[in-house]
């Protein structure tokens, strides 16, 4: 006689990886730092000040070649905005320059009622000065200059340099340079640089390489 009972289905297995071997659970455990730091929040000391010119422009300054050093050539320090800031107690104004990209400082020096501003190879979009940079850790009397897309921005720029020197120069009297010391509406709001003007500022960058290229 044929035995009819039904065979009894296989035991229920854990759930075994390629290895035969079961994965273990995943552990559930926060992990608290012990130390809890607190955002710090950093300060440029420019939040003390008011500006009071920004404009757009190209720094360069006069040093030593890197190989010769005996030769003195025009090197670039950074292109950016050029401001002037007045600090709001003492009234005095510095001129402040950072590299659009890195952020970083490339001229920062106190407007000394001394400084000769003079016009930089005759040309009318850009100024020559010396003065006691401190925009590195040495404060060495230094020769810069600084070139604008044009002649407007340029002249703007000159003026808000005098402008500076009389509220600093009136300070260094015992006088209140408040008359003095007023941002201009117009010199706030310099001309934009146009798409045709940055073509043309690269090209005349690219003709005084040249010649400067030929008279070596």
């Amino acid at each position: 006689m044929a035995d009819t009972t039904e065979p009894e289905p296989p035991a229920a297995v854990a759930d075994d990886d390629d290895n035969g071997v079961a994965p273990e659970e995943e552990a559930q455990v926060d992990f608290v730092p012990l130390v809890k730091l607190e955002e710090v929040k950093t300060k440029t000391l420019e939040e003390d000040e008011t500006v009071l010119f920004k404009m757009r422009a190209k720094l360069f300054r006069w040093e030593s070649d890197s190989w010769e050093k005996e030769v003195k050539m025009w090197k670039e320090r950074g292109t950016g905005d050029i401001r002037f800031l007045q600090h709001k107690d003492t009234k005095k104004v510095r001129l402040l320059m950072r590299r659009e990209k890195t952020m970083k400082i490339c001229a920062n020096f106190y407007v000394a009622p001394a400084i000769a501003i003079k016009e930089n190879a005759g040309s009318d979009r850009s100024w020559v000065w010396q003065c006691h940079d401190f925009s590195e850790e040495k404060t060495d009397l230094v020769t810069l200059a600084v070139r604008f897309a044009n002649s407007e921005n340029a002249q703007k720029f000159k003026e808000q340099f005098l402008d500076a020197q009389k509220v600093n120069k009136a300070i260094e009297e015992g006088n209140t340079p408040e008359a003095v010391s007023a941002p201009k509406e117009d010199a706030a709001k310099p001309k934009e640089d146009t798409e045709e003007e940055s073509k043309q500022e690269e090209k005349k960058d690219e003709d005084e390489k040249k010649e400067e290229q030929k008279k070596e």
